[in-house]
């Protein structure tokens, strides 16, 4: 899973911080269209989450995963392709179905492999594969976009068929045995009533899904808004996407370390606020250096957030539910770009750019205000 995480999103991160810039500059339509496409992908995630919950925790987490990420890389190949706002529609649905089999699979299978207690170093290990990839991808891909999104298009989907393959061949499956074995056949949404009156749980990811919408609308609109409104060149922008994953591969197992001695859902609060006073310092930037800045702020906000996020999620599943739990868990970034992604696009539409970057920083405020009136609810039960 290490060394496959890196090897796709090297290819994925060429494409993925520069794709509203590729289809705003194809398409020549208004921002809030062009970014409802987003929507299109989060409200078909939304299904496949649902769906491949009960999958994984009954036939396994293996082959969910390899079929996730060979269909993204057919679904990149034809990205590349795409000429009309149809076109990119459809994409967008295929890409909503595939994508979150390989994210719930994989948090289903890393809490298989790793005991409660290691679990937060688990997760932020795997980010940091994950975020060496990302320190090279955006910052080729850039340069690539620049000339010829076509070759940074082929190398996404190289990518993630050479991990879909090396999973396919050197992957064993980890769904517990017991489970497999001893659990009768059920209906498979049965589990889903359970997890609806785990308030607690539903509550979290509500407060993450909040934070998420920075997060969210950092990575898909910020490259078209700096080159719309201040001439960032993609070759530029993907040294920004590049500084995130090196502050991450630098520090993110320390700031882990640190944030365990603290309540989870404190520390995920100041990540979250964190992310909404990077979000408002994009509307103050002016220049490449600004923007750069921001982006260190919001990293700061994520190496707090997402793996202590992630952590808390899984030790709050059932062992025999964690696959429909992390489908859930996997929900909020869906909703959150699904809604972030419209919403700040219509906000630069019809108000101004700079609008969409208080919008997102009010969506992390109440995020963070949300978190913190959980840690005190809990407390106060305890």
């Amino acid at each position: 899973m290490f060394f496959g995480m890196f090897l796709s999103t090297v290819g994925a991160s060429m494409i993925w911080p520069f794709l509203m810039v590729y289809v705003s500059e194809k398409l020549d339509l208004p921002l809030g269209t062009v970014a409802s496409l987003l929507t299109i992908n989060a409200t078909v995630s939304l299904g496949t989450a649902f769906l491949a919950g009960p999958i994984i925790d009954r036939v396994g987490r293996k082959w969910v995963m390899v079929i996730s990420l060979l269909g993204n890389a057919l679904v990149y190949l034809m990205l590349g392709q795409a000429v009309t706002l149809t076109h990119f529609a459809v994409l967008m649905i295929f890409w909503g179905a595939f994508s979150p089999l390989y994210r719930v699979g994989g948090d289903a299978m890393l809490a298989d492999l790793v005991p409660p207690e290691q679990r937060a170093n688990a997760y932020a290990l795997l980010r940091t594969s994950n975020n060496v990839g990302v320190a090279i991808g955006p910052a080729i891909g850039g340069f690539m976009a620049s000339s010829s999104y076509s070759i940074a298009f082929i190398c996404a989907t190289m990518g993630l068929a050479g991990y879909g393959l090396l999973l396919a061949l050197f992957a064993r499956e980890t769904l517990p045995q017991k489970i497999h074995i001893d659990t009768p056949p059920e209906n498979p949404f049965k589990g889903y009533k359970t997890i609806l009156h785990d308030h607690h749980f539903l509550a979290t990811t509500a407060g993450l899904m909040l934070a998420q919408m920075c997060a969210v609308t950092f990575w898909v609109l910020m490259g078209v808004y700096t080159k719309t409104n201040y001439g960032i060149p993609e070759s530029l922008f993907g040294l920004i996407a590049t500084t995130n994953a090196v502050i991450v591969i630098l520090f993110q197992y320390a700031v882990t370390w640190g944030a365990k001695h603290f309540a989870p859902l404190r520390v995920m609060a100041a990540g979250a606020i964190t992310y909404a006073f990077a979000a408002f310092s994009v509307s103050m930037g002016t220049n490449f250096r600004d923007f750069w800045l921001s982006m260190v702020v919001l990293t700061v906000g994520e190496m707090l957030l997402v793996p202590i996020a992630s952590t808390y999620i899984a030790n709050l599943a059932p062992v025999d539910m964690r696959g429909r739990y992390m489908s859930i868990y996997g929900l909020s970034w869906g909703v959150a770009s699904g809604i972030a992604s419209p919403v700040g696009g219509f906000l630069n539409d019809f108000i101004g750019p700079k609008a969409i970057w208080h919008g997102a920083s009010l969506a992390g405020t109440i995020g963070a205000g949300f978190l913190l009136w959980l840690d005190l609810h809990t407390r106060k039960e305890t």
